[in-house]
């Protein structure tokens, strides 16, 4: 049974449509199948899906990234990858089961994957936590991380999560600590690191596993620091504003790639993911491998500052900077302004100097 979206009634009468003149079996028993109307009926579902799906607000693209029929990051593993082995526990306190994390082989290259996994029914679900990772997931990907840098093993992760597991004992167990040492390590790998939002990229939980070389969203997908809903709570006291609050948050990936938030957009099958998933693997397939042929001729240190810098390039198009491809430098744009920062120590002392003969003469008057 498909499922549908509110603004896909159009869609969904046409396919019923499409789907009983394709039953020789209707009510009036057996008869021919029309084929003419059938292609008319399915050239009229293709205008209506390209109609609908150029023109999606950013609130209808949050709800694509969350359709239940998306494919998840168990499905990409799966089919993309060979001889996946899951590795499980962070060594610490126990096996998270929201994410997938283990090594395979893409075209025969050894590969360290980490998936961000929802599930595909309620008690999936359930058992996932809904893709919200605890702490002992973080550490777990932490671990293998550094493994995989050890052994010189490239890193691709799927990202698909609402957030962080906000919950007590996720807390208790320093939740927001282990999110910083997932940034932290994942920005210190020495190995190409690609991350691919396939649905949602929520909040810090996202962040976790995705300040990678190479940041990949899907067509319909979302990468944001809040969910609509949330940003729609606290500025306006009111979750129904999640069109406004989806607006200003530039969260679709369209937005992305003009702020350089990420890197790349893959484009999806007419109508999300879900409606071919054969075409949606082989783009994303096509994606990694040549984004794989990127880094591979380029040495550790190489891999390692251009990751940096182009975090550090992030905003910074119009600061101080003269060379943006040599942001570790910091180097001030105006000579004048860093010249203000050269003297500051004798601009500060001559400060205090008036400062303290204001003082005296006010005092002996």
């Amino acid at each position: 049974m498909k499922n549908y979206l509110n603004f896909e009634n159009e869609i969904k009468n046409l396919e019923n449509e499409i789907e009983k003149l394709k039953d020789p079996y209707n009510q009036s028993g057996l008869s021919e199948v029309d084929t003419e109307k059938i292609s008319k009926t399915q050239e009229q579902l293709d205008d209506k899906l390209k109609t609908i799906y150029s023109n999606l607000d950013p609130w209808q693209t949050t709800m694509v990234a969350r359709h239940e029929d998306r494919p998840k990051s168990k499905f990409f593993i799966e089919n993309l990858f060979e001889e996946f082995i899951s590795l499980s526990g962070d060594r610490f306190y126990g096996e998270d089961k929201s994410v997938l994390a283990g090594f395979a082989k893409f075209k025969g290259k050894s590969i360290l994957v980490i998936g961000q996994e929802k599930g595909e029914d309620l008690d999936s679900r359930i058992e996932r936590n809904f893709g919200m990772m605890r702490p002992e997931g973080y550490r777990k990907t932490i671990r293998l991380m550094e493994l995989a840098n050890k052994f010189d093993i490239p890193i691709i992760s799927f990202i698909d999560t609402p957030g962080a597991y906000p919950g007590v004992g996720a807390e208790e167990r320093g939740q927001a600590e282990a999110i910083a040492r997932s940034i932290e390590c994942s920005m210190k790998l020495t190995v190409p690191t690609i991350s691919i939002i396939i649905g949602e990229g929520g909040s810090g939980g996202a962040i976790a596993l995705a300040s990678s070389s190479k940041v990949i969203m899907l067509e319909n997908a979302i990468y944001s620091v809040i969910s609509p809903e949330g940003c729609a709570t606290i500025l306006w006291r009111d979750p129904k504003k999640m069109l406004d609050a989806a607006k200003a948050m530039k969260l679709s990936a369209k937005d992305l790639l003009d702020l350089e938030i990420v890197d790349e957009i893959v484009e999806e099958p007419l109508g999300g993911a879900h409606r071919d998933r054969n075409l949606i693997l082989k783009n994303v397939e096509r994606s990694i491998s040549n984004n794989l042929d990127f880094f591979s001729n380029m040495t550790p240190d190489g891999i390692f500052n251009e990751r940096k810098n182009k975090f550090l390039k992030i905003g910074r198009s119009k600061g101080f900077i003269s060379n943006l491809e040599e942001l570790s430098s910091l180097s001030d744009q105006n000579e004048n302004f860093g010249k203000i920062f050269q003297y500051k120590k004798y601009i500060i002392g001559g400060i205090l100097i008036v400062a303290l003969g204001f003082i005296l003469i006010s005092t002996l008057l």
